[in-house]
């Protein structure tokens, strides 16, 4: 039953059965300032978060930065060709050390200098060398040169971050001690690293900001009972009737199939789609009769607005005329949930509504709304 928002602000916690009268996440969790802070921790610093692709740095030297609530980190291809990531905090005072660089430019460097005072660091997060004027103490009256210490390499180092892959998909975890990424994924890393999604090159990157909470896309994208009335163009020879929501524990896939008749090229996925949301914020696309697939990361701008990065790869990161359409058809379907998703956070911003219920088909919304529970309480 919905509950409605009675000024008593009555709600319960999200329900683990999808029939019980009170599943939904309670809808203050998706407009209170408070609760976007604190999931800055509760999510986004223990959980794998997507970080990147490896083509976009396969040599050695290349780097881009990625940043995750407030953490800003630099993701670099060391020498002995290993990727690693790194706070971009120099271990010095504090000083942010690289400029923004996406990975659609990554920036290619043989260390990592912080211009504040030119500590320079090694692509493995070592230390390589300090300016003269930490060597020597030659404005210092209390201290003599020979009485300054040397810095250890290691120990005055770059802070690493955890990094681990599905794949070229790279991931990291802010916890100090993680489960592999290989337990949060579960089977879901088996399935994709058996396509060659290495194979593929970035061919198209969208950014956009979105008015609404990023759990609202999120659930949107999760489920397929809007698309009938949303979405004409793109269910065009796709058998709704047919597809299929299969849910773990992190993560769920929509099957999507397309009608008897509808050629598929070679693809990766022929003749069907699927699209994988992976908890908490990164979903991969693969599109059935295109030969090629997609990722978007639904990062958090604050409780109201999110930033969607959508990328398409394809077999050559020069498009087709083909391929060119697709994507335009796929820019389209995110306009449209753009617009569908906003109209709903504006009336969540109401405060109408203090607990929503979800339908039998939006049981991987109830998937979402009970992982950011867990969260919470966790």
């Amino acid at each position: 039953m919905t509950q409605w928002n009675d000024g008593t602000e009555v709600t319960a916690a999200v329900s683990p059965d999808i029939t019980d009268e009170t599943n939904a996440l309670p809808a203050k969790y998706f407009t209170d300032p408070a609760v976007h802070e604190m999931e800055k921790e509760t999510i986004f610093s223990r959980y794998w978060v997507y970080a990147g692709h490896a083509n976009a740095i396969e040599e050695p030297g290349e780097y881009f930065t990625r940043t995750v609530g407030d953490k800003g980190i630099v993701i670099t291809r060391d020498k002995d060709r290993e990727v690693r990531a790194f706070y971009n905090v120099c271990a010095h005072r504090g000083s942010k050390m690289v400029d923004d660089t996406p990975m659609t430019d990554p920036g290619n460097a043989n260390g990592i200098r912080c211009p504040y005072h030119l500590w320079t660091y090694e692509l493995d997060g070592k230390l390589r060398s300090t300016p003269q004027s930490f060597e020597k103490a030659g404005m210092n009256p209390d201290l003599e040169d020979e009485d300054v210490p040397e810095l250890d390499p290691e120990k005055n180092g770059l802070m690493e971050v955890h990094l681990d892959s599905i794949g070229p998909l790279l991931f990291v975890n802010f916890a100090e001690d993680p489960a592999p990424l290989a337990e949060q994924a579960g089977t879901l890393k088996e399935e994709l690293e058996s396509f060659p999604l290495e194979d593929y090159q970035l061919a198209r990157r969208y950014v956009s900001e979105v008015e609404c909470n990023w759990k609202t896309f999120s659930g949107n994208y999760s489920e397929c009972d809007h698309c009938q009335a949303n979405h004409q163009d793109w269910i065009k020879g796709i058998s709704l009737s047919e597809s299929e929501l299969e849910v773990d524990d992190h993560y769920w896939v929509l099957h999507y199939t397309h009608d008897e008749g509808v050629e598929a090229a070679e693809s990766l996925i022929e003749g069907e789609a699927r699209f994988y949301y992976f908890w908490p914020n990164f979903t991969l696309n693969m599109y059935g009769n295109a030969d090629g697939y997609g990722t978007y990361i639904i990062d958090p701008i604050d409780e109201g607005c999110f930033q969607l990065i959508a990328d398409y790869y394809f077999k050559d990161s020069e498009l087709t005329e083909e391929e060119r359409e697709f994507v335009q058809l796929s820019r389209k379907l995110q306009e449209e949930d753009f617009e569908l998703v906003e109209r709903q956070y504006e009336g969540l911003k109401s405060g109408a509504l203090a607990q929503a219920q979800l339908g039998p088909n939006e049981h991987t919304v109830h998937r979402l709304h009970r992982l950011t529970q867990e969260a919470y309480d966790a």
